[in-house]
C-alpha cells in the first residue's frame, strides 16, 4: 500500500467517526452545524480577498450569538504545530510541496524531524477538526479532498488568466514583474504536486468543486457573495432536513 492510499483510508475513517460524533452532538444541542468553505486557487487569483468578502457577507447576515468566522491560510501551519505540539522550526518544512524526496528520506533515517507524510496527516487532522468546529474558510492544502464528506462544506476553485494573476500578485504582495511571474510558476507547480502526491488527485479537476470562479470575469467581492449564497443555501437545506428528521 503506498502512502497516499494509506492516508486516504486513514482520513476516510477519521472523517466518518467525526461526522457521526458531530451529528450526535448537534442533535443533543438542538443546533445547526457551522459552515465550511474550502478554497483551492491558482496563484494570484485573489483567494484571501475573496475569502474576506465571503466572511463579511456571512457575518452581516448572522445572528448575534453565531460563532465568528476564521480564515486559515498561512496561519494554518501555526494551528497544526499548536494542535500536535510540534516545534516551531518545522514551519519551514510545511509549505505546500517545498520538501524534496531525498530530504524527507534522510530525515526519516536520522530522525531529524517529522517526515512529510506525518506532517500532511497531522495537517489533515487539524483541517477535519476545524471543519467540525465550523465557520471556517480553509485555503489550500487539499482541504476540499479532506472535507469532501462534510455535509456543510462548499468547495471552491478560483482561476484566472496568468496576466491578471501576475498583476494581482504585484499589487497584493508588492512583487516586481519577474518576481510575480516566478511566484506564480513555483506556487502552481508546488500546489499541483502536493495534491497529486498526497491525495492522488488532479487539483484542476472541476468535479471536485461546487463552484469554479474565474476572477477575471467575477470581481473579488462578487465572488465572495456568490460563495456566501451557495453556503447559505447548503446550510438551509441541511437545517430543513434535520427538522424533518426530528
Amino acid at each position: 500500500m503506498n502512502g497516499s492510499t494509506a492516508l486516504e483510508g486513514y482520513l476516510g475513517a477519521l472523517s466518518s467517526q467525526w461526522k457521526q460524533a458531530g451529528s450526535s452532538e448537534m442533535t443533543q444541542r438542538g443546533g445547526s452545524r457551522g459552515g465550511v468553505v474550502t478554497i483551492s486557487r491558482q496563484a494570484g487569483s485573489g483567494a484571501h480577498v475573496v475569502a474576506e468578502a465571503m466572511v463579511a457577507t456571512m457575518e452581516t447576515n448572522a445572528p448575534k450569538d453565531a460563532l465568528p468566522w476564521t480564515i486559515f491560510d498561512r496561519n494554518l501551519v501555526e494551528k497544526v504545530l499548536e494542535d500536535h505540539d510540534l516545534p516551531a522550526r518545522l514551519a519551514t518544512s510545511m509549505p505546500e510541496d517545498r520538501k524534496s524526496e531525498m530530504a524527507d528520506t534522510l530525515d526519516a533515517l536520522f530522525g531529524q524531524q517529522a517526515t512529510s507524510w506525518t506532517l500532511v496527516k497531522q495537517t489533515a487532522e487539524t483541517i477535519l477538526h476545524l471543519a467540525e468546529t465550523g465557520n471556517v474558510v480553509i485555503i489550500g492544502r487539499g482541504a476540499n479532498i479532506i472535507t469532501a464528506r462534510h455535509p456543510s462544506a462548499v468547495h471552491v476553485r478560483l482561476v484566472g488568466s496568468l496576466d491578471r494573476r501576475i498583476e494581482h500578485l504585484m499589487d497584493y504582495k508588492h512583487l516586481s514583474l519577474e518576481e510575480a511571474k516566478e511566484y506564480a510558476r513555483t506556487e502552481e507547480l508546488g500546489r499541483a504536486r502536493y495534491v497529486k502526491k498526497y491525495y492522488s488527485a488532479d487539483i484542476e479537476d472541476p468535479l471536485r468543486y461546487d463552484l469554479v470562479i474565474n476572477t477575471d470575469r467575477v470581481p473579488y467581492e462578487e465572488a465572495g457573495r456568490l460563495i456566501a449564497d451557495a453556503l447559505s443555501a447548503r446550510l438551509s437545506r441541511l437545517s430543513a432536513a434535520r427538522s424533518v428528521a426530528r
